[in-house]
Formats: structure tokens, sequence, C-alpha cells
């Protein structure tokens, strides 16, 4: 398993309009075999910066199955208006996990 992390500005009168946005165009990503979750994030310190955090089977179920595929464009068309410039988007692989017990 790996995650994409993928950091966005977005422009300053389109917050909730962004986070409307990505929670229509995840059906797009979710639609993609090797698709496991996602979750949006905001920052608390700076309200136009979100994170948006997807796990995948691979690198590859990523930028190969979904950059590749017709979804992006939708994706891009749904999200990308809110865009203020362009996206920081990286895959980390999970060294140490801890939760409660």
């Amino acid at each position: 398993m790996v995650t994409e992390i993928a950091d966005f500005t977005v422009l300053a009168d389109s917050q909730e309009k962004f986070a409307d946005a990505v929670a229509e165009g995840l059906k797009y990503v979710s639609d993609t075999p090797g698709f496991r979750s996602a979750r949006l994030t905001r920052s608390a310190e700076t309200p136009t910066r979100f994170v948006l955090l997807i796990e995948w089977d691979s690198i590859e179920a990523h930028t190969v199955g979904f950059r590749e595929s017709e979804n992006f464009g939708r994706w891009r068309a749904v999200v990308g208006p809110h865009f203020d410039g362009a996206p920081n988007v990286e895959h980390f692989d999970e060294v140490v996990t801890h939760t409660t017990p």
C-alpha cells in the first residue's frame, strides 16, 4: 500500500467550494482499480491549504490507473478551477504506525 499526499492551495473565496468539489470528484478517483480510501483535511493555521490523502494498492494504481484514465480529466475539471497554483503530489510508504490500545 502507498499513500498519495496532495497538497493544495485554493483561491481565498473557494474554500467551501473546493471541499464540495473534492467530495463530488472523488467518485472519479474511487472508480479506479487499486483505490482504497481518501481523506481531505484543511489546515487550521492556513485555511486556504488542504491536504488530500489517498491510499492506493500501488504507485502505479495512481500514476497509471488513474492519471492516465479519462477519469483524471473529469477529476481535474471539477477541482481544478479552485486551485491557486499547482498542487504538490508525492507518494509515501508507511514506516511506523501507532494507535491507542
